[in-house]
């Protein structure tokens, strides 16, 4: 399966502006792209790329006052494969997990262990450990949760999320995985392009998502508590503790998102 995806973000800046963008696909599938996908601006400005210290991609600039647009475009070939489902997956006890998981254990911004740990072992200390506690975590939160892009707030917290009982992707993410954290399995927020390929009609418009990965079995295994269902073409483009570790842009300094476009579709032949 070949997969167009990208994205085309437009800003107004009221002056000359730094920023970093995280949003080429992760390094892990560099492989798999037919041709670079570049971050490209307009007016054209130098862009510096560099790893950061979870191995994402990211590019730093200073954007010009006015308005200025970042794009990203490339296609991805893929498996076609729907997100793997392993049921057996077990827990890892904390004294064998590797030295590169322990982090994923702790609190972090938006994911406040210390406040949700007595709710957490509360609602799931009964369940099944390994792969059926955390689908056991992702089917509360799911239900708990009332999706509506106008719930959006950049500054929610998971356990902001679990008292409102409503936000977008990235509050399902948090709370799935602080809730893992909380019952001592290794869990890292990812954001990406979630295609619907393969489901039916009527789509969504399309948008960034934010999805988890936990650490069960000596592996890292992907799950989505927001669509709550196996996708096709899932592709990252970065990981970390939280979202204030992969934020697709960080601008140092007052902007104004005027449009944003994100495609994931079946490229055509």
């Amino acid at each position: 399966m070949r997969i167009l995806v990208g994205c085309e973000m437009t800003y107004e800046f009221s002056q000359p502006t730094p920023l970093i963008a995280v949003l080429n696909v992760h390094p892990s599938r560099v492989s798999d792209l037919e041709r670079p996908d570049y971050l490209l601006t307009d007016p054209a400005v130098p862009v510096q790329g560099y790893r950061d210290g979870f191995g994402n991609w990211c590019n730093r600039l200073t954007a010009p006052a006015g308005r200025f647009t970042l794009r990203t475009n490339t296609v991805v070939r893929d498996a076609g494969n729907w997100d793997p489902v392993t049921p057996g997956a077990r827990e890892t006890p904390i004294d064998q997990l590797p030295s590169d998981a322990l982090e994923f254990l702790l609190g972090s911004r938006y994911c406040e262990t210390d406040k949700l740990s007595n709710t957490a072992w509360n609602l799931f200390q009964n369940t099944p450990p390994g792969w059926a506690r955390v689908q056991a975590i992702c089917d509360f939160v799911h239900n708990h949760i009332t999706f509506g892009y106008q719930f959006s707030r950049p500054t929610r917290t998971a356990a902001e999320a679990f008292e409102e009982r409503q936000g977008v992707c990235r509050d399902y993410a948090h709370l799935a995985l602080t809730f893992c954290r909380c019952m001592n399995i290794p869990a890292r927020y990812c954001t990406g392009y979630v295609s619907d390929i393969g489901l039916p009609p009527p789509y969504a418009t399309q948008d960034f998502a934010a999805w988890i990965e936990v650490f069960l079995d000596g592996a890292w295994h992907m799950f989505d508590p927001r669509n709550h269902s196996p996708r096709k073409g899932r592709i990252l483009i970065a990981r970390g503790r939280d979202a204030t570790d992969v934020p697709l842009t960080l601008t140092f300094g007052i902007s104004t998102l005027v449009n944003i476009t994100v495609t994931t579709e079946e490229a055509p032949d």
